[in-house]
């Protein structure tokens, strides 16, 4: 074999050992992101004071559409933590479609019951008209429902054959109506894997003016960031309406008052440029 012949196949065989390098490399790579993601737990934290209230992604979402929808009505922050609680303790906060042997035909998010005139049963599976209506009667029946204990309230309300049990609920949904109707900023943080999908803005705008119609969101002409004017309490409530909708559209990346939440970092941290508006990013 000629001098000429060997250097071309030692820098073959160096060549093709540097790609195997890369390739593995960028396999060991991926693993260690797979694996780092497979060892997420999804949950939301609710946090207030030195007490911490876990709930998953999707009950969150719920836990948020409750809220927006009390702060839709114009109801103070002692409304939406009633919701909470009497959704907690009646579905999980889940839109189950199912009943029980005291309510085979209860529905939805409050365990409605078309043949006790809360709607079809097609309207209570309806999470917003179910919270519109829960709260419709609470502002009838219950006018003073602020200096109430909650298991008061939400009982009147109800008429559950368990009238003590939403009482067990009380400081869960306080936590998540505070964070959520903006008194405790950066009080709710969602720990999520990567978005597996891109970012569907104009459906989690869609959502929040359903839920909280005064709002006017802005979405860029690439689709993946959404501005939202507001100020106080109402832009906390918002970012954080964001962070618990976070799974099911896509967000990657919220921000105001000085806060940002970040997907990838699981948690909140400084931001800047962050006043007068939130910012919600999404996966592209």
């Amino acid at each position: 074999m000629s001098g000429r012949a060997r250097r071309r196949r030692r820098a073959l065989g160096v060549l093709s050992l540097c790609v195997v390098l890369v390739a593995g490399g960028s396999w060991a790579a991926a693993r260690f992101i797979d694996s780092s993601e497979i060892m997420v737990r999804e949950h939301c934290t609710a946090i207030v004071g030195a007490d911490s209230f876990t709930l998953a992604p999707d009950q969150a979402a719920n836990a948020a559409l409750i809220s927006a929808v009390s702060m839709d009505r114009g109801l103070p922050a002692r409304a939406a933590s009633i919701g909470i609680a009497t959704a907690v303790q009646e579905s999980r906060l889940r839109n189950i479609d199912y009943g029980d042997r005291a309510g085979p035909d209860s529905r939805g998010l409050f365990q409605q019951r078309p043949s006790q005139g809360w709607g079809s049963e097609e309207q209570v599976m309806d999470p917003v008209y179910a919270a519109n209506r829960f709260y419709q009667e609470l502002e009838l029946l219950v006018p003073d429902f602020e200096d109430l204990d909650i298991t008061v309230a939400a009982q009147t309300v109800q008429r559950s054959a368990f009238p003590d049990a939403y009482a067990d609920h009380e400081p869960e949904g306080r936590a998540y109506a505070s964070a959520l109707t903006g008194h405790s900023p950066a009080g709710l943080n969602c720990v999520l894997k990567s978005a597996e999908e891109p970012g569907d803005a104009h459906a989690m705008t869609a959502a929040l003016q359903d839920q909280l119609s005064s709002v006017q969101p802005q979405v860029s002409d690439d689709g993946r960031t959404v501005t939202i004017p507001a100020s106080g309490p109402r832009g906390w409530a918002l970012v954080q309406w964001a962070v618990a909708n976070a799974e099911q559209f896509g967000v990657t990346a919220a921000s105001f008052g000085g806060q940002g939440w970040v997907r990838a970092d699981r948690g909140w941290a400084p931001a800047t440029g962050t006043e007068g508006a939130v910012t919600v990013t999404l996966a592209g």
